[in-house]
């Protein structure tokens, strides 16, 4: 097999153009078979809904080369079944999951020489994208839609990897809303947090750690990714929330929690007090796996959990048999890997 000639050990979390994507289109109440398209740009009606009423949705899944040269992807029918309540929570016409599954495996095997070789530290990040392309000017739901799906080879999402990083309570900026779209995977939650991502970095800090909007007082996630704690009597504590992504990486490591370390897993509210009594933190997501926090700022109080680039152990432990099942170097007891055919 051909490669791509690409410097696979120092890729960062970026854009590449790759060989192909696919493009599907719901029209007269049906979707369309795959086009494969070779390139990057996409044309829209300039009254597409998805440009106005923001009438669009988006997921994040990765796909792995193992060390026999066999390419999985990580929970890809989660992934599906997210994408379709992001879908249906603003009234746009669903995406199949069956039809979702093919869609990444076939959009992996078009571009094959562009998966990172097994060892590299890189993956293929996966990005599904649903949008209302109806020409509509008064505030409905889009009649047509346009499915797609491109790929590119990635390294870690915060530079350096796997290693910690410090967080600043924010206080005047939400994200979201109990009851609004908080909880689906929406690019106008992402666009809400911009300032507040901004402002954190400006103050010498990697990314935000919000608050629930309505008192104030409760933990819900951290800029792009799910949070978690580790309490002093080993409980893995994760927030209960209506307006934070559930997390398909946070539901993997609550499962390896309890089954694998023999941790009590604990999803409730967390009192953003509590963040001066955790032995260790963390960050997780698709796209950073697991990033351990370094130290948390709240008010005129900071919290600091490791020294240097250390990594706790419980985190260190969690990292591993995550990417371990992901990479193929640890058994797969739940069935989360799905092996993509490459003849």
């Amino acid at each position: 097999m051909e490669r791509a000639k690409l410097d696979w050990s120092n890729l960062a979390f970026q854009y590449v153009k790759t060989d192909y994507h696919l493009e599907y289109y719901f029209k007269d109440g049906k979707w369309s078979e795959a086009n494969i398209v070779e390139s990057d740009r996409v044309e829209l009606h300039i009254a597409a809904t998805a440009l106005h009423y923001g009438q669009q949705c988006f997921e994040g899944l990765k796909a792995f080369e193992r060390a026999d040269g066999r390419v999985s992807v990580f929970r890809v029918d989660e992934n599906a079944k997210r994408m379709k309540r992001s879908a249906e929570k603003i009234l746009m016409e669903p995406f199949p999951e069956d039809k979702f599954i093919e869609a990444v495996f076939k959009v992996v095997q078009l571009n094959r020489r562009f998966v990172p070789p097994y060892g590299s530290g890189a993956s293929l990040y996966v990005r599904p994208l649903l949008i209302g392309t109806s020409g509509v000017i008064g505030v409905k739901p889009s009649t047509e839609y346009m499915f797609l799906i491109f790929v590119m080879p990635v390294g870690p999402y915060f530079k350096g990897g796997l290693k910690p990083i410090r967080l600043l309570v924010e206080e005047e900026i939400d994200r979201a809303a109990p009851l609004g779209v908080g909880d689906v995977k929406v690019g106008g939650n992402y666009a809400a947090g911009l300032r507040a991502s901004h402002k954190a970095k400006s103050l010498g800090y990697n990314e935000v750690l919000y608050l629930d909007a309505k008192h104030k007082k409760y933990i819900d996630e951290s800029g792009p990714a799910n949070f978690f704690g580790i309490t002093q009597d080993n409980k893995y504590v994760t927030p209960a929330s209506s307006s934070i992504l559930p997390s398909i990486t946070n539901m993997s490591l609550r499962t390896l929690a309890e089954d694998e370390l023999g941790m009590k897993v604990e999803q409730r509210p967390i009192d953003v007090e509590e963040i001066f009594d955790f032995k260790e933190a963390g960050c997780c997501g698709t796209a950073a796996v697991i990033t351990p926090v370094k130290s948390i700022k709240y008010r005129d109080r900071e919290v600091t959990y490791l020294q240097g680039d250390e990594v706790g152990p419980v985190c260190r432990k969690l990292y591993d048999t995550l990417t371990g099942i992901q990479l193929g170097t640890v058994e797969d007891k739940y069935g989360w890997n799905f092996e993509i055919p490459m003849d």
